[in-house]
């Protein structure tokens, strides 16, 4: 049993509050749940939300996930086993920090990004390596659906499905509408940032960047979603998988976008609200995207307003005994249905599940070992298999 502390209660947040609330009651796995944020409010909306619908009392705190002494004090105070950081990108290395001085593990769901560039690497933190290995520590990086999952599909894969990788393609696709005229499904900053960067995929041992969204191609998506298009992004966990899949040659991510969506993006772009860098506004510096975030709906909001599908997952082309062999790996999930069991739409809920498994993991000892890893350098049946039983139920089929 192990106590643990999450930090952020946003969509992901609350849903990995409540999925771990489930795992504690079903495996006994959490003795302690405590939610922290910034905004004390949002962790108590949750853990009232969590009492409701699990019959469970969880902890709530304030920290501010940019100041380590902070961040250090509550630990202490709380004294998890693991600190689920599900925090803006850019408080990665904080969190990482308070880790290594309180002596606990650490886990994430996104890559560090500098708040003054759009650059997604995991350079940053694959640094910490050699002190979470001589402190004796576990930190486990991206274990949301992609990177997470997808990182997961692509392990599994490769331990039961192909003998080498020659080609992988994550693709991203979210059917769902919120009837909203415009707005993002998790952090509008971070969404938009992460969109608007150009695309960069990985061709024969080396990256091609692409102009931003200026590659695109149609895909027939399974459930009853049919034909969508998809559009040439980079995601962060392509970094990790072309250093860890054998075989490797080219890998590659797409993501569906409507065409509401990317007219209003490329307005706003027009117009400079996209920019991250500060703008001088009557004698004080905002930063224009960060002013677009706040007059956005809120993400949590769009839970009871969305409708439809999600559906992601790895085509996955390689060998086989010798033979090409080309699979398909994906999960469905139902925005109504997630919105029914935990209150938050199919965006938050398929990463914050997991959020909780990867922390079930580390906390059972079947993916903790000292250093700093990414999802597919472990085994990945045990993850698999959780995925099955807390919500995210996945199928294999061969294309042909």
């Amino acid at each position: 049993m192990a106590n643990i502390l999450i930090i952020g209660a946003g969509g992901v947040g609350s849903v990995a509050t409540h999925k771990c609330a489930q795992a504690a009651k079903e495996s006994g796995v959490f003795e302690g749940i405590t939610l922290a944020s910034r905004t004390l409010r949002r962790c108590e909306d949750v853990a009232r939300s969590v009492r409701a619908r699990m019959g469970m009392d969880i902890g709530t705190a304030q920290v501010d996930a940019d100041n380590v002494p902070e961040l250090c004090a509550l630990i202490r105070r709380v004294r998890p086993d693991l600190v689920c950081n599900l925090a803006l990108p850019y408080q990665d290395l904080h969190i990482m920090d308070a880790c290594l001085e309180c002596g606990v593990h650490y886990m994430d769901t996104a890559n560090y990004e500098p708040p003054d560039t759009a650059r997604f690497e995991y350079k940053w933190q694959w640094a910490y390596a050699d002190r979470f290995r001589e402190a004796g520590l576990t930190a486990l990086l991206g274990s949301g659906f992609d990177p997470g999952v997808t990182n997961v599909f692509a392990a599994w894969a490769l331990k039961h499905e192909l003998d080498e990788v020659h080609v992988l393609d994550i693709i991203d696709c979210n059917a769902g509408d919120h009837g909203q005229p415009f707005a993002t499904n998790f952090n509008p900053e971070i969404n938009i940032r992460e969109v608007t960067a150009p695309g960069r995929y990985w061709e024969r041992g080396e990256w091609v960047e692409t102009d931003p969204l200026s590659w695109s191609m149609n895909y027939d998506f399974p459930g009853g979603i049919g034909g969508r298009k998809c559009y040439l992004m980079y995601h962060e966990e392509l970094e990790s998988l072309v250093r860890n899949l054998k075989g490797i040659r080219r890998a590659r991510f797409w993501m569906t976008f409507s065409e509401n969506y990317l007219n209003h993006l490329r307005v706003l772009g027009n117009v400079g609200m996209t920019r991250i860098d500060p703008v001088l506004f009557q004698g004080r510096e905002i930063v224009p995207i960060q002013f677009l975030a706040a007059l956005l709906p809120d993400p949590s909001s769009l839970g009871p307003l969305t409708r439809g599908k999600t559906c992601i997952g790895n085509v996955m082309r390689g060998v086989k005994d010798g033979r090409e062999k080309t699979v398909y790996i994906y999960n469905i999930c139902d925005h109504e249905a997630c919105y029914a069991e935990v209150g938050s739409q199919a965006i938050s809920y398929t990463t914050g599940v997991p959020a909780m498994i990867g922390a079930k993991m580390i906390a059972e000892g079947a993916w903790r070992r000292p250093g700093v890893w990414n999802m597919e350098q472990f085994d990945p049946d045990p993850f698999m298999a959780a995925l099955n039983v807390y919500g995210l139920p996945w199928q294999c089929v061969e294309v042909k």
